[in-house]
């Protein structure tokens, strides 16, 4: 059992860290450290943590664990306050969605500690935000991607991992670069679609029109257009690099489309879809066939 968590933002993914944790009863003690008072006090008002915190230095003595679940432009920032209180026994870890950046802002902040830091990555969410998202099951049978570093000891990547496996979790492990070339690929570049989507109906003269008349279709692709805006500015400047590869490529096959649509290529059109709902239909198969194994334990 972890004695003491301290958790920089207390919104879903360390809310729900947080009462997962507490109804695995694998810890004694929450503290919540951020930048909003009321959102830190509504918090503790619904049982995510136990203490809030605004002193660092008191948040961090005898922590066992520290999760930094904010935004990821702020993870150099949160470090560098915690470097002159981190004792020797506390791990820290992080929920950001990118990892080069997140390495780099480490090695800035830490120093001589970075091997107390285990980059990591829950690959789960909703498309609300705050503590009243938070929820105890959000992580059950979701990936967290671990991307350890050289100087990590085995111990402490082993405590992180427990801490999520604890929560449900399945440990995964990346390197910080394939971590990022993956997610600008399956992640980034959706959420980014989404959002230009979303952007583009809004922006049109008939913008009420055609939102009266969308349905599940438009709903569903465009669900995580309703994410934290901050988040993804963030995530998406972070990624800069691997995320303009996967646009160009993108709109690369979309210009394909178009040349099919202006041709009326209806065979080309019909073969894009038949391979994209094949490859859509192996991939949901696998999703689900790894579901059935967690179901059975492993069996």
């Amino acid at each position: 059992m972890l004695k003491k968590v301290a958790i920089f933002g207390v919104g879903l993914i360390g809310g729900s860290f947080a009462l997962a944790l507490k109804r695995a009863r694998a810890v004694q003690q929450v503290v919540g450290v951020g930048r909003t008072a009321a959102t830190l006090e509504r918090a503790r008002e619904i049982g995510i943590v136990d203490a809030i915190s605004t002193s660092v230095q008191e948040a961090l003595q005898d922590t066992d664990l520290v999760l930094i679940a904010a935004p990821v432009a702020q993870t150099e920032t949160i470090l560098a306050t915690i470097k002159p209180h981190l004792q020797a026994g506390t791990v820290i870890t992080d929920a950001g969605s990118t990892k080069t950046d997140v390495v780099a802002a480490a090695r800035k902040a830490l120093g001589d500690k970075i091997g107390q830091f285990i980059p990591g990555h829950p690959i789960a969410g909703r498309e609300s935000n705050g503590p009243d998202a938070a929820i105890a099951d959000l992580y059950i049978g979701k990936k967290v991607v671990l991307a350890p570093l050289p100087e990590n000891a085995s111990a402490d990547v082993e405590r992180v991992a427990q801490a999520w496996q604890q929560c449900g979790a399945l440990i995964h492990r990346l390197s910080p670069e394939e971590h990022d070339r993956v997610f600008a690929a399956v992640s980034h570049l959706p959420h980014l679609l989404a959002y230009a989507l979303v952007d583009d109906v809004a922006n049109k003269p008939h913008a009420d029109l055609l939102f009266q008349y969308a349905a599940s279709g438009f709903r569903d692709f465009t669900r995580i257009a309703g994410s934290s805006p901050e988040m993804w500015r963030d995530i998406s400047l972070a990624n800069q690099a691997a995320l303009l590869q996967e646009l160009d490529a993108y709109i690369a096959q979309l210009t394909k489309l178009r040349a099919n649509l202006v041709a009326a290529d209806g065979n080309a059109l019909q073969q894009m879809f038949a391979h994209a709902q094949q490859a859509r239909q192996s991939w949901i198969r696998t999703i689900e066939a790894a579901e059935k194994q967690n179901r059975n334990g492993g069996d």
